[in-house]
């Protein structure tokens, strides 16, 4: 991995992926007691930044390679991307997703034209099963965050988030940012080395599933003992990735660790405040920037929303649940 290779995907991102802004709320930074940016990838097409790794991946293909058509796993924020980007790109598309995915994101994936396989996240192994159904359909696998395409697509917010704070004047910050596998953490840590220095990424994640926190923490990589069991379904993985474990080793400050109760916090905060629409675990790198104050140490912090595919349900207990906060 390196920036040559990640200013190329922006490349053949550009007029395919929108440019989310940079917002700012005077309630928050309230409440943070420092200076609180927004990066919203839940306004980003399929509603997370996944599009932006699918398209990276599947563009990056040899045509001949990508017709015959892709297969990807997830619980479902990767799997609209890929489905939306193949889609895109006119090729067929296989996903397998864990049974207890939010319904919404399955027939969000099935609506973008992809076939969907199901698989039980507690009992089987989505790594091995996903290799296997993409050996036997001919398809060529595209993972969420383990892939170098995938992680350099993923490393373009963190070009437009260096572009924007220099735009901003903000020289000095942690970059929270919401982590499972850690594509999206090592692809901003990377951009941000290369054009903002000033900058440190911070890997945020659900008690219970920090296995990239314990990682960093102990200097090798160390795996969850549980796979279900938190709301914040889009970002539980089994461990760090292989390539993204090193990059954020060297390049991340400490990983965050917020409770559901508080992602469900911020979910309310980012619509009361800026009328977005977070997932939960779209929502953990604004809840850090809430509820771990003590945590940071920078004067401000840029927290990425990286989705916003919750069900209506889920939603609404946000809400509920917070109801002072209105």
């Amino acid at each position: 991995m390196n920036i040559e290779m990640i200013e190329a995907a922006r490349r053949r991102l550009n007029g395919h992926l929108r440019q989310t802004p940079l917002l700012s709320s005077p309630f928050l930074d309230e409440i943070a007691g420092r200076k609180v940016y927004i990066k919203p990838e839940c306004l980003q097409h399929t509603g997370s930044f996944k599009a932006r790794g699918a398209w990276s991946a599947i563009s990056a293909m040899e045509p001949a390679v990508r017709e015959a058509g892709v297969m990807a796993y997830s619980s479902g924020n990767h799997a609209q991307g890929v489905a939306w980007a193949a889609a895109q790109h006119g090729v067929p598309s296989v996903i397998l997703m864990p049974s207890d995915a939010p319904a919404l994101k399955r027939a969000n994936t099935q609506a973008l034209g992809a076939r969907v396989v199901l698989y039980d996240r507690e009992t089987e192994d989505r790594e091995a099963k996903g290799e296997e159904l993409a050996r036997d359909l001919n398809l060529t696998l595209v993972r969420p965050y383990d892939e170098p395409q995938v992680i350099a697509g993923q490393a373009s917010v963190g070009l437009e988030i260096a572009e924007q704070a220099a735009e901003a004047g903000i020289s000095r910050a942690d970059v929270l940012v919401c982590c499972g596998g850690g594509g999206l953490t090592s692809g901003i840590a990377l951009a941000l080395e290369a054009h903002a220095p000033g900058l440190r990424a911070r890997p945020v994640e659900p008690e219970g599933f920090e296995d990239v926190a314990r990682s960093l923490d102990r200097g090798e990589i160390a795996r969850n003992s549980r796979m279900g069991g938190s709301i914040c379904d889009a970002i539980v993985t089994p461990q760090p990735g292989n390539l993204t474990f090193p990059i954020m080793q060297r390049l991340c400050g400490p990983g965050l660790v917020v409770s559901d109760d508080e992602a469900l916090y911020a979910m309310a905060q980012a619509f009361l405040r800026l009328k977005l629409v977070a997932e939960p675990g779209g929502a953990v790198a604004l809840a850090a920037a809430l509820c771990r104050k003590d945590q940071i140490e920078a004067e401000a912090v840029i927290a990425v929303i990286s989705g916003g595919n919750v069900d209506p349900v889920m939603f609404t207990r946000s809400l509920i649940t917070h109801a002072e906060a209105v």
